[in-house]
């Protein structure tokens, strides 16, 4: 009886912000029916996957992939470079984010520590606290979730 053909491919992921997200995605890759093995590095966002094109396609596990959040790119010609697009985009929201909270915290910190008997000082902290918690760190509670 012929041995099964697999193969071995690496395919550039996106949205992994910790080594728990590089774990997870890998456990849910190899967990895949037709999968033979599957590693996923978080250093370079990469998902090195070996698998058996009979029992399981890239667009499968592309889509089992983004259930759970992240995303592959199973393109072979430009993927590095959308893998680059991508990381930059969320560079620039992770920037604006940073910034934005910034603008809010200072004059929270400042009301907190020296003008805390001022009337209203409470409302006006919350006012500032919220876009910051909800807002501006809204990643880590979707991230958790």
């Amino acid at each position: 009886m012929p041995a099964k053909v697999h193969i071995l491919k690496t395919y550039p992921v996106t949205g992994m912000s910790c080594a728990s997200c590089a774990a997870r995605t890998e456990s849910l890759v190899r967990n895949l029916s037709g999968i033979k093995s599957a590693s996923v590095n978080f250093a370079d966002t990469s998902l090195m996957v070996e698998f058996f094109p009979d029992e399981i396609s890239p667009e499968d596990i592309k889509r089992e992939v983004r259930s759970i959040g992240y995303d592959i790119f199973i393109e072979e010609a430009g993927a590095m470079e959308l893998k680059q697009e991508a990381q930059q985009t969320r560079l620039a929201e992770l920037r604006r984010n940073t910034v934005g909270a910034a603008i809010l915290s200072i004059p929270l910190f400042v009301i907190a520590m020296f003008f805390m008997d001022m009337p209203y000082a409470n409302y006006i902290m919350m006012a500032l606290a919220t876009p910051v918690i909800f807002w501006f760190g809204r990643q880590f509670f979707s991230g958790a979730f």
